[in-house]
């Protein structure tokens, strides 16, 4: 049976004009002019009878047929494109991982040389960034992200329940772990806003009027440079440290710990389709795996 199919540069010019909005940044993602991306959708239009895009002052909105028409095709690209790679050798391509940046700073860089010894054929785009990248739009493949509390209203993977336990440098307390009541002759550090100091007495069994909570919140960068150079003693979340201890350059000063928030890996509603999204994300499961098991922490 002959299928009624339209041009497939066509379908990719719309689905990327449809998911941002905007034809300049679809023609920025597939690496074509602004008129080109314009000329196929203005000939799908014209092909299908419907007008799929209206113009405003400050850009372009899909109207409902536009809508209604992005929702099926989406589907059917990735289709497609997870049977293409089904068929590759090996996972190869390029992806985008958006992530919070302390996570990407103290743990995903420092890893991302085992990644690409395993699969070198992919290619990391790490953004580093505060801002929350809009997945579903393509803005990202994947994200990491940090929740203090409740779920994340996406699918996702746990990657680390973050727990914090107290740091310092081997110069500032030589014998390693020493009593809850010693440690608070330090000065605290803390990176966060909450009273983490004193949750984390009463989790020590000290009780939380032992001590004043710092009321400097540093930012975890400083923090986590300010400790290494034994300014004190760092309440810190654990997978963004573990390095610095692999190194030597940190010892963890007591057992105790407290929860603060958790990290997650956000994939949208898509799901992980591509064979390099899928081989990323076992890879960091791989690589969180002791941050989500209670004792296994640096």
């Amino acid at each position: 049976m002959s299928r009624k199919l339209p041009p497939l540069n066509a379908l990719r010019a719309f689905e990327a004009a449809g998911r941002h909005e905007s034809f300049t940044r679809a023609a920025e993602e597939l690496g074509v002019s602004h008129s080109a991306i314009s000329r196929h959708v203005r000939g799908l239009e014209h092909r299908l009878g419907a007008q799929l895009f209206r113009d405003l002052p400050r850009g372009l909105q899909l109207t409902p047929d536009g809508k209604a028409y992005l929702a099926r095709i989406i589907p059917a690209l990735d289709v497609i494109s997870e049977a293409t790679e089904e068929l590759e050798e090996a996972p190869a391509g390029q992806i985008t991982v958006s992530s919070e940046t302390l996570f990407a700073q103290r743990f995903l860089i420092p890893r991302l040389p085992d990644f690409y010894r395993t699969y070198p054929e992919i290619e990391v785009r790490l953004d580093a960034s505060q801002n929350l990248a809009d997945i579903e739009r393509y803005e990202a493949d994947i994200a990491v992200r940090f929740l203090i509390s409740g779920e994340v209203d996406a699918p996702s993977d746990l990657l680390s329940n973050a727990p914090l336990y107290p740091y310092a440098a081997p110069s500032l307390i030589p014998e390693g772990a020493v009593s809850p009541d010693d440690l608070l002759q330090f000065r605290l550090l803390k990176d966060r806003g909450r009273n983490v100091w004193q949750q984390w007495c009463e989790a020590a069994g000290l009780g939380a009027d032992r001590i004043a909570e710092p009321r400097w919140r540093m930012r975890s960068t400083l923090a986590i440079e300010a400790v290494i150079h034994g300014h004190g003693v760092y309440l810190g979340s654990a997978e963004c440290v573990e390095m610095e201890c692999r190194l030597g350059r940190l010892i963890r000063c007591s057992d105790v710990s407290i929860r603060s928030g958790s990290y997650h890996l956000v994939y949208g509603s898509r799901g992980v389709r591509r064979k390099a999204l899928r081989q990323f994300r076992r890879w960091l499961l791989e690589q969180t795996e002791p941050f989500r098991e209670a004792g296994v922490l640096a």
